[in-house]
């Protein structure tokens, strides 16, 4: 036996002792034939810590054979020595060994996997026998079989090939051949051809297997009876998923796992929320008769709903949470991975064997939305990994009403784009639920072996339309002509079993009412539900619950403590030489601490996170380039100029502060921010941002802005504290890297939903960030942050503004104008500030009061009120904006304005000045940018 395996289950106390032989017998007997041995040894073996040796001893033939058929395959121009292949026996045995690797590495595409069987598939011709020289007459023929696991070391043809046939050519259809790793490709061939790809369970796991379908199949019909024609997205066709994702999370907990997060679109939603989560029925009818279930909000439609839930498995209880999904599809996927990490991080799961996540698609979805792509990548990214994903498709062959292949895409399967990431890829028969079970139980535990993604394509079909009011014959007639025929997967089963005597017709029909029995009564229907659930293992948000809009905190900080801080920072390990224009923003900072110069952007951000870190409060950046930052402001991360190796302050401020992570994100803002989004929402006390490289990349994330960030509070009542910071200024480089679309998000903000703030000094952005964590109120923080701004001469503050000030919603003006002299007053956010200040100052204008509007939503309209009042002898109020008129904050934050300038000036109007409408940004030549900034600030004064 296999010296590092025997010593793991040595050191397992029930194993010790006498029985130390007989369990060396069995794990021999497993090795031979996996189907020998009682399924709870079975299932104990398969769960052994991967070693990189699954086989008994290889023969050198076999060995020799296996370079031979290498040799043959890459067509080396070595000669082959005679002695190789020194007869016609050897040429053939050569061709076996390649028909062997050609099962493995085809014959999921000669797999019985269509459930209705209109798949019309020829199977590739290098299955055959005649293909490699071989014959009916040679069936009964002895050859070595190589690496094939067959318990035997020689074999005839027909058993090499019906061995081949049961494992590959079923109802299982198994891709991992594209995997480089070796180690990962044994272990599969192991598991696999071991059990011929179908291993032998028990009459409970068969009866379980049963209960499960008749849960799923149960709750459809019941609800098709009770509530004809109304929408349910139901799981028809694919009932197999509930016994597939009762597998997953019972196999989960016996690893150890404490926590499952599961992201699913519409498809059998309802059921899962049912028959896997434990939702009541009762409360799952009053929605289907229009109850109002929430107190606050809109609310949303029931296949939309998230639900959390605790079970008991053989390993303890795991918390299981459904994350709520807008119609986007796939959006969910990127959350749900956020989530994840965020819980692994909170329980210091380096490894992620304590959290597991589960992402169910559709199959169109998930060849055709890019978002799947960017969350494959994300997969084994120091920034992003949660140890790997099990991915579940859910295969109707068909898109809403687009044709499975013709049109859906351009790849045999739907699942083809996980290869990308060498994710091992099991295609499986939906009618066959003992090969869904198999390869489920394949699944996790390659999962939490190898810490990579893997993906169960369930193939299956979808008995009704798209929805329940649809008649999908109108577009796919055959297919629905073979459904109207097709009996359901659970019939088909039970029948199976009566026939094996596994149970009688009766315990199936038992099964059956007594399911009906608790929906009619309106019991819970997951046996294995927790009804008082360990609160420990999932986050406490009551500290954030109920707490009304407030503008101010106390954000201030010591004074001293904050020259501690920063001095911390400044203290570099020996050996560690940064960059020559690094060490001069580091020298200014120092004197920065000291208050010998100015501080500037980059030194009070940084001290923003160094208090909150101080306090207790975890710091999350992520972004294509928030280490230096986009613009060379930043410097979180210092790179050693000797050898590389990347350096982090914030890390190393004491022993025992919360973490610090940074990390610079890959090429993508959907699945990045969508990612953030579900780590903001699981993790109330930490300050959780996302930085865009410029403030318009965030337009590829539109979709996470709209369903989830901004209306994830009011839709399911989800609070989020996720920051954003975007970029923003006109400094005449182009359409494309001027704009943030600021309007974009002032036209969502209703209900006081986010924050969009535009600070124009480094105490503000230091407040705004210290004030986001400290404050128990958890809403979206969308920054406009500055570029020119980061180094302007007048953009500055003081050590005492960082340590005695707060966040203004309003800057009032601030050079020493007389306000009886002031007959004008401009209103602005953002850059355009300074050019105004300048323009007043050049010109000894004393007429002209500028007014800084920092936060534009919840829009400030009492602070604005306060300011404006100290001016009664104003004539002219202007609001001035670089962006378009079309554009920025003119048309979405007027009538703000307008109501504080009726309650006090009601004879004075609202004048803009700012550039024309326009289709785009900015211009894209400085010349013409030059003569729109020179109007637009005319205009604020004379206009």
């Amino acid at each position: 036996m296999h010296e590092s395996v025997m010593q793991r289950m040595w050191e397992s106390a029930h194993l010790s002792g006498g029985n130390a032989s007989y369990v060396e017998e069995l794990y021999e007997l497993y090795l031979h034939d996996p189907n020998a041995v009682p399924e709870e040894w079975r299932s104990y073996f398969q769960k052994l810590p991967a070693d990189g040796n699954f086989s008994p001893d290889v023969s050198h033939s076999a060995i020799r054979d296996h370079f031979v058929l290498l040799a043959k395959n890459q067509r080396r121009a070595q000669p082959v020595s005679a002695g190789t292949v020194s007869s016609e026996h050897e040429k053939k045995q050569v061709e076996v060994l390649r028909l062997i690797q050609a099962y493995r590495m085809r014959g999921h595409q000669a797999a019985s996997l269509d459930p209705l069987g209109l798949w019309q598939r020829q199977a590739p011709a290098d299955l055959s026998l005649n293909h490699y020289g071989l014959t009916e007459a040679d069936l009964d023929t002895t050859f070595r079989t190589g690496e094939l696991y067959l318990g035997k070391e020689e074999a005839t043809l027909r058993e090499i090939r019906d061995a081949l046939q049961e494992t590959y050519c079923r109802t299982v259809g198994a891709e991992f051949m594209h995997i480089v790793d070796s180690e990962e490709r044994r272990w599969f061939l192991q598991r696999l051809e071991s059990v011929r790809g179908s291993p032998q369970y028990s009459t409970e796991a068969k009866t379980h297997l049963l209960e499960r379908l008749t849960a799923a199949e149960g709750l459809e019909k019941y609800l098709g009876t009770k509530y004809p024609g109304t929408k349910r997205f139901g799981l028809e066709g694919g009932e197999s998923l509930i016994p597939l994702i009762d597998e997953i999370i019972q196999r989960s907990g016996s690893y150890g796992a404490q926590e499952i997060v599961i992201g699913m679109a519409h498809r059998g939603r309802l059921n899962v929320l049912v028959n896997t989560l434990g939702k009541n029925p009762r409360d799952l009818f009053d929605e289907f008769e229009g109850k109002k279930i929430v107190e606050l909000g809109s609310g949303d439609v029931k296949y939309h709903q998230g639900f959390s839930s605790n079970v008991m498995t053989e390993g303890g209880e795991v918390h299981l949470a459904l994350a709520f999904n807008p119609s986007h599809l796939e959006i969910v996927s990127p959350v749900v991975e956020g989530s994840v990490r965020a819980r692994q991080d909170r329980r210091s799961d380096k490894s992620g064997d304590k959290v597991v996540p589960i992402s169910i698609h559709g199959d169109a979805a998930f060849a055709g939305q890019g978002v799947v792509m960017e969350t494959l990548q994300m997969s084994q990214t120091r920034a992003y990994k949660t140890g790997g994903t099990l991915h579940i498709i859910i295969n109707n062959q068909v898109g809403f009403t687009t044709n499975r292949q013709e049109d859906a895409r351009s790849t045999e399967y739907a699942t083809d784009v996980a290869k990308m990431v060498q994710a091992p890829i099991f295609h499986v028969n939906g009618d066959d639920p003992e090969a869904v079970l198999f390869v489920t139980q394949l699944a996790v535990d390659y999962r939490m072996h190898f810490k990579r993604d893997v993906v169960i394509d369930l193939v299956c079909y979808r008995r009704r339309g798209h929805n329940e009011a649809d008649e999908p014959s109108g577009t796919q007639p055959l297919m629905y002509q073979q459904i109207a025929k097709q009996r359901t997967t659970r019939d088909l089963y039970a029948d199976s079993l009566v026939q094996a005597g596994v149970m009688s017709a009766e315990q199936v029909q038992a099964q059956f009412e007594n399911y009906r029995s608790a929906l009619d009564e309106g019991r819970h229907v997951v046996e294995s539900l927790v009804k008082e659930p360990n609160k420990g293992l999932f986050v406490d948000w009551r500290p954030y619950l109920g707490h009304a809009w407030t503008a101010r905190h106390d954000t201030r900080f010591d004074l001293k403590t904050l020259q501690e801080l920063s001095n911390k920072l400044l203290q570099l390990p020996e050996g560690l030489v940064v960059q020559r224009q690094v060490g001069k923003i580091l020298e200014d900072r120092q004197k920065m601490s000291a208050g010998g110069l100015p501080i500037n952007w980059g030194y009070a951000e940084t001290m923003a996170y160094a208090t909150l870190l101080h306090e207790g409060h975890p710091v999350r950046i992520t972004g294509q380039d928030v280490g230096r930052g986009t613009f060379s402001h930043r410097h979180a991360v210092l790179h050693n100029q000797k050898d590389g190796v990347p350096y982090v302050p914030l890390q190393h401020l004491s022993e025992e502060q919360p973490s610090f992570e940074i990390y610079d994100s890959l090429l993508s803002e959907e699945a990045v921010l969508a990612f953030e989004y579900g780590y903001a929402t699981t993790t109330p006390n930490a300050l959780v941002i996302w930085e865009a490289q410029f403030g318009d990349f965030a337009n590829g994330a539109q979709v996470v802005v709209d369903q989830f960030i901004t209306s994830g509070e009011i839709k399911w009542g989800r609070l989020c504290g996720l920051t954003m910071l975007l970029p923003h200024g006109y400094e005449g480089q182009g359409p494309e890297h001027s704009s943030a679309r600021l309007e974009r998000y002032l036209q969502l903000c209703a209900e006081q939903n986010i924050q969009v703030c535009v600070p124009t000094t480094p105490a503000q952005i230091y407040h705004l960030l210290r004030r986001q964590v400290i404050r128990p109120l958890r809403k979206p923080l969308v920054v406009l942050t500055p570029k020119s701004l980061l180094r302007h001469k007048l953009a500055i503050s003081t050590l005492e503004d960082l340590a005695e000030g707060s966040f203004q919603t309003v800057i009032p003006e601030i050079d020493a104008i007389d306000p009886q002299k002031v007959t004008r007053l401009v209103m602005c956010s953002g850059k355009v500030y300074y050019d105004l200040l300048d323009k007043r100052r050049t010109e000894g204008r004393e007429d002209t009061a500028i007014v800084r509007i920092e936060q534009l939503y919840p829009f400030p309209e009492d602070d604005l009120t306060d300011v404006m009042s100290a001016y009664s002898n104003l004539t002219d109020i202007v609001w001035c904006q670089e962006e378009p008129m079309n554009q920025g904050a003119w048309y979405c934050s007027q009538h703000h304005m307008r109501r504080v300038i009726s309650a006090l000036k009601p004879e004075i109007g609202l004048k803009y000045a700012g550039r024309d409408a326009s289709a785009a940004p900015a211009v894209g030549y400085a010349s013409m940018h030059a003569e729109q900034q020179e109007k637009l600030l005319n205009d604020a004064f004379n206009g």
